[in-house]
């Protein structure tokens, strides 16, 4: 399985970066943790959570929790990509979905919403676009081992130990995490 990241797809994003499209980056294969797993966040300097769409190519739909720990200001895109988009995890719910029609996403912190969304894709730009700047980051074709974390649905949240998160997205599904 390859995971590829798509980020920074905002429009506010995109214009303060100078970008045509989202950032792209193949994230490194370890990072992948279980639903429900406990996360050290010892060493980190800004610890970040980012609920996401998973897009499992030829499969489906699935909630995302990608794990960033933000080192720098995000204002070079070079550095951003260079240094690997801050990626520390990720926890991928398995493809349950065909589409994003009618999905509000939720994002709760100890059992409490701390941010929502009706649209999904505000924030990423249509999917269709956020996986035609991967081919092209890529290089060649999406294959089916290919799986597509498509950018943050709300703005990254600040996590704490002690803390449990669940990102919840309906019918694609839910996945979470807790840190020590």
């Amino acid at each position: 399985m390859t995971v590829w990241k798509a980020g920074f797809g905002a429009p506010e994003a995109m214009a303060r970066l100078g970008l045509d499209e989202p950032l792209v980056a193949e994230l490194p294969p370890g990072g992948e943790l279980a639903d429900g797993a406990t996360v050290s966040l010892a060493g980190w300097t800004k610890p970040l959570l980012e609920a996401e769409v998973a897009v499992w190519v030829g499969r489906g739909l699935g909630a995302a929790i990608e794990l960033a720990d933000r080192t720098f200001p995000p204002d070079d895109a070079a550095r951003i990509l260079a240094e690997g988009f801050y990626y520390r995890h990720v926890v991928l719910g398995p493809p349950r979905a065909r589409t994003l029609d009618g999905v509000v996403a939720r994002v709760f912190r100890d059992g409490v919403e701390a941010a929502a969304t009706d649209d999904p894709t505000a924030l990423t730009g249509p999917l269709e676009r956020v996986l035609a700047a991967v081919e092209r980051a890529a290089g060649r074709p999406l294959r089916s081992e290919d799986v597509v974390i498509a950018g943050a649905v709300v703005p990254p949240l600040r996590v704490e130990p002690g803390e449990t998160w669940r990102a919840d997205f309906g019918a694609v599904g839910a996945v979470g995490v807790a840190f020590a």
